[in-house]
C-alpha cells in the first residue's frame, strides 16, 4: 500500500504506516492519518476497536510495532503534550493539594516559584475556579477533580492535548461545564485536541472532525466534519446540523457493528 507522501495542509499530527498487534491479533495495519492543527478531533468506534490504544500510541504511552508518528514534523520527545486520563481519581496525586497537582509538571521542568504561581493563577482565572485549590483531591467533587486534571494537563501550554473519555464519570451539569471550558481553552490557546469518547453525543458535540473507526482489524470508516460555530452551547443539541451529523455518525457506527 502506498503511503500518502505528504500530510494534508494544516496538519499537526501525521501517522504513517502504523502497525499494532495484540495477543497475536492485528489491531492496526498500515494506518495512515492526518490530524488537523488547532482543531478538536473525536475518536469514536465499536467497543474493543482500539480507540484509546490509538490515542495512547500517539501520546507515547503504548509502543507501536511499526510506523511513524510526527507532530509538525517533530518527534514526540520534541513536542509538549498534555494528557487527561479517564479516571481522575487515579490520575491526581492524593498526597498533594489541588494547587500542587496543577503546579507539579511546572516544578518538574524547573520553573521558578514566582512563575509557577503566576501560571496556576492564570489557569484558575481561565477556569473561573470557585473552590479552594489548597484542598486535597479526596475533599473535592468528581467534577472539581476532573477540572484540576485538565488544568494540570494545560499547565505546560501543550501543543497537543489528549483526553481519554473525559466525561465518562461526570454528571450532566458537570459535563456541560467541562464542555464549555474545553471550548474556551481551545479557542484561547489554539491547542490541538484529541478526545476519545464512547458517548456519541459527546463525540459529536465538541468535535471539528469525528474519526470513525471500524471493528478489528481497525481501519478508518469515515472522517465526518462538523462545522457548527463555537462556542457551542447545550441548546445546539437541537440544531438541525447537530442532529444530521449525529444521525450520520450513528449510521456509520451501526454499519460497522453489523460488519
Amino acid at each position: 500500500m502506498n503511503h500518502p507522501p505528504y500530510p494534508k495542509p494544516n496538519t499537526h499530527v501525521t501517522i504513517r504506516g502504523l502497525d499494532k498487534t495484540f495477543a497475536g491479533q492485528p489491531l492496526y495495519q498500515d494506518l495512515n492519518l492526518d490530524f488537523p492543527r488547532g482543531k478538536i478531533v473525536s475518536i469514536f468506534g465499536p467497543n474493543g476497536c482500539g480507540k484509546s490504544t490509538l490515542m495512547n500510541m500517539i501520546a507515547g504511552l503504548i509502543p507501536v510495532d511499526r510506523g511513524q508518528i510526527l507532530f509538525d514534523g517533530k518527534t514526540l520527545a520534541e513536542t509538549t503534550i498534555g494528557y487527561v486520563f479517564q479516571n481522575y481519581r487515579d490520575a491526581l496525586f492524593p498526597w498533594l493539594t489541588a494547587w500542587n497537582n496543577i503546579a507539579y509538571p511546572l516544578k518538574r521542568r524547573g520553573m521558578k516559584a514566582g512563575a509557577v504561581k503566576k501560571r496556576v493563577a492564570e489557569l484558575s482565572e481561565m477556569f473561573d475556579i470557585r473552590f479552594d485549590l489548597q484542598r486535597y483531591p479526596y475533599e473535592l467533587s468528581g467534577g472539581q477533580q476532573q477540572t484540576v486534571c485538565i488544568m494540570r494537563a494545560l499547565a505546560t501550554e501543550p501543543e497537543v492535548m489528549f483526553l481519554d473519555e473525559p466525561f465518562s464519570a461526570l454528571d450532566f451539569e458537570m459535563t456541560l461545564f467541562i464542555r464549555d471550558k474545553l471550548q474556551q481553552v481551545q479557542q484561547a490557546t489554539g491547542v490541538t485536541m484529541l478526545i476519545v469518547s464512547h458517548d456519541l453525543e459527546d463525540a459529536v458535540f465538541l468535535a471539528d472532525e469525528i474519526l470513525l473507526l471500524t471493528r478489528r482489524p481497525t481501519r478508518v470508516a469515515e472522517i465526518v466534519p462538523f462545522e457548527l460555530p463555537r462556542p457551542r452551547t447545550a441548546e445546539m443539541m437541537s440544531h438541525p446540523e447537530f442532529i444530521r451529523v449525529k444521525a450520520h455518525t450513528l449510521e456509520v457506527f451501526k454499519r460497522e457493528m453489523a460488519g
